[in-house]
């Protein structure tokens, strides 16, 4: 890529007339590694958060007295909070100094999860998950946007890249530590130590994180006219659909390993999914600043190989475990491919077109543990598998189809 921003960076520089806008850290043509680390932080605090239910879900419908069905809409009311608030709160807090916004969202993640750690009731727990939720709609729709600000212009994908290395980390190591802590001391700890990671990362981000400038009075576009720049939408039903695919998939792996014979096996395929996305985003990071558009496309199309080989009904390990490097590779990049595209799509409306993506992200997530879960006790294992290579065709023809806007041949 040119030495020089995108549409989408110029965008996130604040007007001359703004008074605040010396506050942009000067490029030093290097990356603020400690800044972004701590974003990556965040990112994973964020995920983990969402996603630790599933390793300890017995022991929590048990001690809060409610069926594993009706625990697991713990994760579900998370997304919903995202869902349903990441849109009107972002603009609400537009006009807030970024560092103000960042740590008010790690405080909510501390505050909802101590609630789930000392909850006895249900119902409290669940509207902790939906603070919880809330603390990631205001998150996601600032962490993209914040990695790309405190960047060089030709090294802010890899910057996102590196901002994203929390999702696969949640992944790869956090759930299976947490599943462990949760199985060892009890699943109330694995909250508290989220407790805990929250308030270390508050110091973290106060110290590390350049303080950046809000968006002027008005600034923030309106989703309508954000949906007609030409290449939003693509990328918006790309994402949703992506996302719903491996949503369907990944909720559901331990119950598709146990029907094809493999749940003794449940563990080791996680961690090797969890590695292959680690290697995928550090591929991505690497290459993202020219090859958005390919990588895009290479990385469904091998999500689509792994599903091939997980609906042959072999019950073979070596071939799980090679749908899981294939899967986990071409997976691992999406977050950062999707978050960097929209936002050079957007443009001028790049903040708000990072928002939407935010919420349609969890709204797809919200819907494919719904469908994962009816197709599996309708249709069988099987179904999953089948279901996500129907999802992926059209993910194919739309990424290949936007090649002037959304997923340009040339960034």
């Amino acid at each position: 890529m040119a030495n020089h921003p995108t549409a989408a960076a110029r965008s996130a520089v604040p007007p001359a007339t703004d008074p605040s806008a010396t506050d942009r850290p000067a490029p030093s043509g290097r990356l603020p590694l400690a800044a972004l680390l701590a974003l990556a932080t965040a990112v994973f605090v964020t995920s983990l958060t969402e996603t630790l239910p599933a390793g300890v879900l017995p022991a929590m419908s048990a001690d809060l007295g409610v069926g594993e069905a009706a625990m697991g809409q713990s994760v579900t009311a998370y997304a919903l909070g995202t869902a349903l608030t990441a849109v009107p709160l972002a603009a609400r807090t537009a006009a807030w100094r970024r560092k103000r916004l960042l740590l008010t969202s790690v405080a909510g993640f501390a505050a909802a999860n101590t609630v789930t750690a000392l909850s006895s009731s249900y119902a409290l727990t669940m509207g902790a998950r939906f603070l919880a939720g809330v603390a990631a709609g205001l998150a996601w729709a600032l962490l993209a946007g914040y990695a790309r600000r405190i960047a060089p212009p030709h090294l802010q994908g890899r910057a996102v890249a590196v901002a994203m290395t929390g999702v696969p980390l949640a992944l790869s190591l956090g759930v299976p530590a947490g599943t462990f802590l949760g199985e060892a001391v009890g699943w109330r700890t694995a909250f508290t130590a989220m407790t805990l990671i929250a308030v270390a990362l508050l110091g973290w981000i106060a110290l590390a994180v350049p303080d950046l400038p809000g968006e002027a009075r008005g600034g923030r576009a309106p989703v309508a006219r954000t949906l007609k720049v030409p290449g939003v939408l693509p990328v918006l039903a790309v994402t949703f659909t992506l996302v719903l695919a491996h949503t369907v998939l990944y909720t559901y792996v331990a119950a598709y390993l146990g029907r094809i014979g493999l749940a003794g096996s449940t563990g080791l395929v996680l961690l090797v999914f969890g590695g292959a996305s680690l290697a995928g985003i550090w591929f991505t990071g690497r290459h993202i600043d020219r090859r958005l558009r390919t990588l895009t496309l290479a990385g469904t199309i091998l999500f689509a190989v792994a599903a091939a080989l997980l609906a042959v009904p072999s019950g073979s390990t070596a071939l799980v475990l090679t749908a899981a490097v294939l899967w986990g590779f071409g997976w691992g990049g999406a977050p950062t491919l999707l978050q960097t595209a929209v936002a050079d799509a957007g443009g001028d409306d790049a903040d708000t077109a990072q928002t939407m993506l935010v919420s349609l992200w969890n709204a797809a997530m919200a819907a494919g543990g719904l469908a994962g879960g009816l197709l599996l006790d309708a249709l069988g294992a099987g179904a999953l598998s089948w279901t996500v290579l129907v999802l992926l065709l059209p993910v194919v023809a739309v990424v290949a189809g936007a090649r002037t806007h959304g997923f340009p041949a040339r960034r």
